[in-house]
């Protein structure tokens, strides 16, 4: 095990992130300078001014004015060239117009951070007659200075007593950070958290996120030691894989918890004809936070009592529920909120209620919830909750407590507490009442035992922990880039596309969209295409009656609106009259439409089949989303859908079916066979491939898809397509583990090793490979010595974002057959994508075999196929043998203002 031996900053050296540069001089600085400070009230540089030297900031504070000698009995400066010093952070409440030259100055000085406080939006302009936001980004660019704001409440960092903002109350301290889109709802939560006395490690006001956003924050805030839980209040999301990637990352090492606002919004449109499978914006949200580990809640206090429920209870068991209480009343109310929020109440074991029996009164009814009556006094509550305990079939225990006479609330309080204290269990406490609850809740605060004033608030915290729980475990799902449950013919799909996109069509016909999901192996039912009527009844007496017949037409998507479906034909002459019905009907109804001849399929007798739709919608902001629900012609009206993110493996496909009011008539239903739930898995999973490998399909909708215990067919299929402007992994939110860049190599022992990129389950052999390293060798790797690195470190190292920075391990399975890793090569690129640091690490017992060579030959490629321009990194002097190891593979040497250390660089592409 290994720790960080001076600073907590050491870590960003190893895994940091291109959004975390500069980041701790915004949130950690040691001078501050305020560019237009004012002692005139009520204006913005006074109001700034008085927050910072009211909030304990015990470095320099340099107010910039040229109209003022002193602000607030500072002495003012009157441009930034004459500070004293160069000041590390900078709060800018200056007029808009002038905020650009402000930052090209403090570029200039070597400032690292700025809060613009200052109002200001895309539609003004510059001097030059560039948008502000533009001209602040250039400004700041050559200097790598970092910018919050526009329209920032600014920030506060209470542990260093910095209030660099325009709030009317200052923070207290805590470790929960706060991060708000809305300038308003900071106001409000501010004003909110301080009557209930709750601190905040950092506050923090985005703005218009000009430059630092949330997805900036959040990977600061994720590896920040004195933050325990992050608080979002979101709005919108702009650039959804670095959103995605930082919320991922953050949640793997705390709560992470969202209120996001706007709701009640129209579905999200693709800019493409409509296929038939729309997500609604909030569902896409909803299912985007899901997957990346959050926790969404739906109020400000809801917030809060779910932050403080999963930072109290971080170990939780699962979901299998007692609730205990001394008043039925309140014991069905939790029930009943149990129930109706989709929970899981706990079957008692004959033992536990023998147990039971033998502690409480004759009159207690066997069963959950546990209602001991009123009659009960303080001990006896705590040998219920006691017995409770030690159930095995119990995982969380939610006790309410009514006051009575017999048992008062504080005296059942300091029994409870005591009898919690000793047992490693999840208990959940309620406590009834007004004056005499509130003393009982002191005491279960003061244990650190989470407790709530009604069984419903106790309730929906339970759900909390099941949700967060849950949604932890969709996190360690990383679905691979290559499909492994089957083969696709994706040449096949492919050319049916692009032929279709060189007729300057924007949507296949029904033949060509079943043809595509044959392709990816979804069973469909046999269609033939018919120009004309004759032709139709020379198809379907090859097929067979009874037939269904379709029409076909590039601009009608649902044909059953306007007369174009008929089913059941069972000889020819009702064929006939059916087709010359269909045309009149569709002419009639659709005028401009062209009719291009008629889908003919055979009829398909499933009569205990359910009816299921799977779609593809595109989302303006998260791409391309999956939708699975109940189908047939009421799937619109019945709305049972649920929304999920590609890449899906059977996991995760697994839980999108769950989330659907059907499913649960899919596994149990009396009437019918239990359905095949691992074809429908499948297709989901086949659907989820051919969205990465076809760019162009930007809608997809199969409604019906038919599911019975013999598996699924595809009755009907509609797919929308768009010329693509990039790959298919590239648009989704989350980037596929990139199992195709795996490779077998052979070192010079003989041995046969993997080398593939990390995933964040090697965190484990990762502390393994930790183990055999000597004090050599890591100071030869992190220039110091260190003794260990906790979880939220490690997980860095492992959990990492595939499309900024990549590592790849050297594995194989020791001799109990667990995966080990034996070295590590990693490379982290600049934004611009010109520039990657790259470093590399071996176990100590595995050196001179050619480990190294062939992870530092794997990067250099992977570096090179990006279309990054150079390799670089720092060796020490004496690290005489990697030293070799880079002159041999061309990197070139470059002193340092270090004497130890040496620069190389390797040259991956000339500029042209």
């Amino acid at each position: 095990m290994w720790v960080i031996h001076d600073d907590n900053r050491f870590s960003l050296v190893e895994a940091k992130a291109v959004s975390l540069k500069n980041l701790e001089y915004l949130f950690e600085p040691e001078s501050v300078a305020v560019i237009g400070a004012s002692p005139r009230p009520p204006s913005l540089g006074s109001l700034v001014m008085q927050n910072l030297l009211g909030g304990g900031f015990c470095g320099p504070i340099l107010p910039v004015n040229p109209e003022y000698n002193a602000v607030a009995g500072v002495l003012c400066y009157p441009n930034i060239a004459s500070l004293p010093l160069t000041p590390d952070l900078a709060l800018i409440c200056a007029p808009s117009a002038t905020v650009p030259e402000i930052i090209s100055e403090l570029g200039d000085r070597g400032t690292k951070a700025a809060v613009v406080i200052t109002d200001g939006s895309d539609r003004q302009a510059d001097s030059a007659g560039d948008s502000l936001k533009q001209a602040m980004l250039d400004a700041a660019r050559p200097y790598n200075l970092r910018l919050l704001g526009f329209h920032s409440l600014g920030l506060l960092v209470p542990k260093i007593g910095l209030n660099a903002s325009m709030a009317h109350l200052n923070a207290l301290a805590g470790e929960i950070a706060f991060v708000s889109q809305s300038r308003a709802i900071c106001t409000a939560v501010l004003d909110w958290a301080k009557f209930r006395r709750i601190g905040f490690s950092h506050f923090i006001s985005l703005g218009d996120s000009v430059d630092v956003n949330c997805a900036d924050v959040l990977d600061y805030l994720g590896s920040d030691p004195g933050t325990r839980a992050i608080l979002l209040y979101v709005e919108a999301i702009r650039s959804a894989r670095r959103f995605m990637s930082a919320a991922r990352g953050a949640a793997r090492n705390k709560p992470v918890l969202v209120l996001k606002a706007g709701r009640l919004t129209e579905p999200a449109r693709a800019a493409t004809p409509h296929a038939g499978a729309m997500a609604d914006i909030d569902a896409v949200y909803d299912a985007a936070i899901r997957r990346a580990g959050m926790l969404r809640v739906f109020d400000i206090k809801e917030l809060f009592e779910a932050v403080e429920t999963l930072a109290r209870l971080r170990s939780f068991r699962g979901d299998r529920l007692a609730i205990l209480s001394n008043g039925r009343g309140s014991g069905v109310m939790a029930t009943d909120s149990l129930i109706l929020g989709g929970g899981q109440l706990a079957e008692l074991s004959e033992e536990t209620v023998e147990k039971l029996k033998a502690e409480l009164p004759v009159a207690w009814s066997p069963g959950n919830p546990v209602d001991l009556s009123a009659q009960v006094d303080s001990d006896r509550y705590a040998q219920a909750l006691d017995i409770l305990m030690q159930a095995p079939e119990i995982d969380t225990i939610l006790a309410i407590h009514v006051p009575t006479a017999i048992a008062p609330s504080e005296e059942t309080a300091k029994a409870i507490v005591e009898a919690i204290r000793s047992k490693k269990s999840q208990v959940l406490t309620v406590w009834m009442g007004a004056e005499s609850a509130m003393i009982a809740r002191v005491h279960c605060i003061v244990a650190g035992i989470p407790t709530y004033d009604t069984p419903d608030e106790g309730v929906r915290a339970f759900l909390h922990l099941v949700r967060h729980r849950h949604n932890q475990e969709m996190l360690m799902e990383t679905p691979p880039s290559i499909p492994t449950e089957f083969t696709p013919i994706t040449a096949t799909a492919r050319r049916i596309v692009r032929q279709a996109l060189a007729e300057g069509r924007r949507m296949l016909s029904e033949p060509e969209s079943k043809a595509v999901l044959a392709a990816y192996g979804i069973p469909i039912v046999e269609t033939r295409v018919a120009a004309t009527v004759e032709e139709a009844l020379r198809v379907a007496e090859a097929i067979g009656y009874p037939v269904a017949l379709k029409i076909i037409s590039p601009e009608i998507a649902h044909k059953s609106e306007v007369g174009g479906v008929a089913l059941n034909l069972d000889n020819p002459e009702v064929l006939r009259l059916a087709a010359e019905t269909m045309r009149s009907r569709v002419a009639e109804l659709r005028p401009g439409a062209s009719i291009a001849g008629f889908a003919v399929q055979s009829m398909i007798r499933r009569p205990n089949a359910y009816e299921l739709t799977v779609g593809v919608s595109t989302d303006i902001i998260f791409g391309p989303v999956i939708l699975f629900g109940q189908g047939g012609k009421a799937a619109e009206a019945l709305n049972d859908r649920a929304v999920g993110l590609p890449p899906l493996n059977a996991t995760l496909a697994d839980e999108l079916l769950s989330r659907t009011r059907i499913a649960r008539l899919l596994r149990e239903n009396r009437d019918r066979a239990t359905a095949n739930l691992d074809a429908i898995r499948l297709t989901l999973i086949q659907i989820s491939q051919l969205i990465v490998d076809i760019p162009e399909i930007v809608e997809l909708d199969i409604n019906p898809l038919l599911a019975d215990e013999q598996g699924v067919i595809a009755l009907d299929a509609c797919i929308a397509i768009k010329s693509a402007t990039m790959p298919g992994s590239a648009r989704l939110a989350i980037r596929p583990y990139p199992r195709e860049l795996e490779e077998y190599v052979v070192l010079r022992s003989g041995r046969k090793l993997l080398i593939r990129p990390i995933r964040p389950e090697d965190e484990p052999a990762h502390y393994e490979l930790f183990e055999h390293f000597s004090p050599e060798d890591i100071r030869f790797r992190f220039f110091r010595l260190v003794k260990r690195f906790p979880h939220s470190e490690m997980a860095r190292f492992t959990q990492i974002d595939y499309d900024r920075e990549m590592a790849f391990i050297a594995t194989n399975a020791d001799d109990q057959n667990h995966p080990e890793t034996l070295g590590v090569v990693r490379a982290i690129a600049d934004p611009d994508n010109q520039s990657a640091e790259f470093a590399i690490i071996v176990r100590s017992d595995l050196k001179r075999q050619g480990m190294g060579r062939a992870l530092l030959e794997k990067m250099i490629r992977y570096c090179r196929d990006k279309g990054i321009k150079e390799l670089v990194g720092e060796i020490l002097a004496d690290n005489v043998a990697m030293l070799a190891l880079a002159k041999s593979l061309g990197f070139e040497r470059h002193p340092t203002e270090d004497p130890d250390v040496v620069a190389v660089r390797l040259r991956l592409r000339e500029d042209r």
